[in-house]
């Protein structure tokens, strides 16, 4: 068994996940530097020397049934040719970066056939699908966790895990420069500006984007001098311009070929999607509207399977709704764009409201912040001498 310049295998399934095996690849290399990492990634993981197979891209699916169903066949064909190649080239060690429905089954198949896995990002068993607490103890060796309480909650279950904190509560700063962020968008400082934020995947774009921009033009009537800017995933760019171009508000929002910090960091108050980005916001300390919208199917069976009343995560973190949810039909543009311009009011009239939420934020911020890639490195270091 090699603890020198292991080979890994790794598949990140979207751009959140992308964003984690990049950082998690940076400690990683800083304790092994000439190790090889493979498999399924993005562009922050090249960044880092990742050998991709396949782009994170091709394993990108929103929700549980006409894309699923449409694609299933290719992803499960990448997958299994994924774990052909692996069971061939036998790395050290397999890390699955979130994406479950994908990676624990693979985990499964490689741990039956000998080969180590780790799963980072433990699927959230608390929130909903409890069910799949016997299929992570069948598929990881070990489960690096991003929130304080899931590893007592795993190893009550058999599973062994660590707390490795947020990464992105050690890339997002305590106190987020917003001034520089407007600087650098060409934003003025007595601007109000809000961040839209309708996802990172094309079926997320298809069901929120509209929603979003036409909550944009009911905040711009009520406001007429109101900016909005919208950063965009590279490659789903031009589906968003073509959307805000049909949209009535088109002429006054602005597309960011990426640079969703830079956003987050500039705007008021941002509407976004549930996910990862909540998180985001949170660390950057911005008031937010989150909402959700996807097939009638697939949200009669996410609806079914949910264990606690919130969805975005930063109301789950807090355990209450610090931030309105609006999800499925609630998440009309109406309804959106009240909730939003209840937070610009809350800004104009200096309410104690957007002070509370912040200090809700940072206290957030200090609990998930930790030295993440070092806690990972020796986790895995850990699994690697096993």
């Amino acid at each position: 068994m090699a603890t020198n310049a292991p080979l890994l295998a790794m598949v990140a399934g979207e751009a959140s996940g992308d964003l984690l095996a990049g950082l998690l690849l940076a400690g990683l290399r800083s304790r092994w530097n000439d190790l090889k990492a493979v498999g399924i990634g993005g562009p922050h993981m090249a960044q880092h020397g990742f050998e991709a197979w396949w782009p994170h891209h091709k394993l990108s699916v929103h929700g549980f049934s006409w894309e699923l169903l449409r694609r299933y066949r290719e992803i499960l064909g990448i997958r299994n040719r994924l774990r052909a190649r692996l069971l061939s080239q036998r790395p050290d060690l397999f890390i699955g970066i979130d994406a479950p429905d994908f990676n624990l089954d693979l985990e499964s198949s490689l741990k039956a056939e000998g080969i180590r896995t780790v799963h980072f990002v433990s699927p959230s068993v608390w929130a909903w699908r409890p069910e799949r607490m016997e299929k992570i103890r069948n598929s990881a060796d070990h489960v690096l966790c991003i929130f304080p309480f899931e590893p007592a909650l795993l190893q009550r279950h058999g599973i062994a895990a660590t707390f490795v904190g947020h990464p992105l509560a050690s890339v997002i700063s305590i106190a987020p420069d917003r001034a520089a962020a407007r600087k650098a968008l060409r934003l003025a400082e007595e601007d109000d500006v809000v961040a839209l934020l309708p996802g990172s995947r094309t079926a997320e774009i298809s069901h929120l984007a509209p929603l979003f921009f036409q909550a944009a033009a009911l905040i711009q009537r009520a406001q007429t001098a109101t900016k909005f800017i919208v950063p965009a995933v590279p490659g789903l760019k031009k589906a968003i311009e073509d959307i805000a171009k049909s949209s009535d508000i088109g002429a006054r929002i602005t597309v960011l070929a990426g640079q969703s910090h830079l956003a987050l960091a500039a705007c008021d108050v941002t509407l976004i999607a549930s996910g990862t980005a909540t998180l985001e916001a949170a660390l950057f300390k911005r008031p937010m509207v989150i909402a959700y919208h996807m097939s009638w199917l697939s949200w009669q069976l996410m609806r079914r399977k949910r264990l606690q009343p919130w969805v975005g995560l930063p109301n789950i973190l807090c355990e209450e709704f610090v931030v309105p949810e609006l999800l499925q039909d609630a998440a009309t543009p109406d309804a959106l764009a009240r909730e939003v311009l209840i937070w610009l009011d809350a800004k104009h009239h200096a309410s104690e409201k957007i002070e509370q939420l912040q200090n809700r934020f940072l206290a957030l911020h200090h609990e998930l912040q930790r030295d993440t890639a070092t806690l990972a490195t020796d986790a895995i270091q850990r699994v690697l001498q096993s």
